[in-house]
């Protein structure tokens, strides 16, 4: 199998005017981003990284990066909303993804998938301390990974296994300008988010910082990005952080 390396030239001017920061290998994007915000860089800087050798998901876990095998991605943003609107932005990055990935679907709140299997994930950190207020959106996605790749006891795919192999250049290009778009215009985020998320509808079981656990069923997510399950006995309660799984 062919994995090219990502073309730095051709994706920079396609990604204008954020800046790229490509590299062989780091230990984590999301670091490497929020260390350059921290020193005061202005929003809009992408740190790509053809293999991550600590990438990290969400509660610290692990996150594999097969060399040039995905899209390993951070990017810098100072967003002008308010700061209690920030916890839109995994959301708005899923709108992004599932757009750029052909028949995905999400997972509250961060997940992308292909025929229920996971394919990407987003991990949205603060930057502290921080001269000007900052955040750090990160993209795990699987490309090329074959099954033996990818990480044992996980229900995770790649754009090969489903039939949708691409150039990640093109891939980088379409998925970053289409992030573009939604940040600098945030109307109908919360629909789009809905008509997109396969969580809605569904029985779950949600498993809470602290390790309290709520199910029911998710009915929507309200206005500040919270995913609202209504329990057996009527109550509906909001749910700003959790890992969600997916009832049959």
């Amino acid at each position: 199998m062919s994995r090219e390396p990502i073309d730095a030239g051709r994706l920079s001017e396609q990604i204008a005017p954020w800046r790229l920061r490509l590299l062989a290998e780091t230990g984590s994007t999301n670091f490497d981003a929020a260390e350059a915000g921290r020193l005061g860089e202005p929003e809009g800087l992408v740190v790509i990284a053809e293999h991550q050798t600590a990438g990290r998901g969400r509660q610290g876990r692990a996150w594999l990066s097969t060399p040039r095998a995905g899209l390993w991605l951070s990017v810098l943003l100072r967003p002008r909303a308010d700061v209690a609107r920030w916890g839109w932005l995994p959301l708005l990055t899923g709108v992004a993804l599932a757009d750029t990935v052909a028949g995905s679907r999400l997972k509250w709140p961060n997940d992308l998938l292909l025929h229920g299997r996971k394919t990407a994930g987003i991990l949205a950190e603060a930057v502290t301390p921080a001269r000007m207020p900052a955040v750090v959106v990160g993209i795990g996605l699987n490309v090329s990974q074959r099954r033996d790749e990818l990480p044992p006891g996980v229900n995770a795919t790649s754009l090969h296994l489903e039939g949708l192999a691409q150039d990640r250049t093109e891939l980088a290009a379409r998925l970053l300008t289409r992030f573009q778009a939604r940040y600098q215009d945030w109307e109908g985020l919360r629909e789009d988010y809905l008509a997109r998320c396969d969580t809605i509808g569904r029985p779950v079981r949600v498993a809470l910082p602290g390790g309290a656990e709520i199910t029911g069923k998710a009915t929507t997510v309200d206005e500040d990005g919270r995913l609202i399950v209504q329990t057996e006995d009527g109550r509906l309660c909001p749910i700003a952080a959790g890992d969600v799984t997916h009832v049959r």
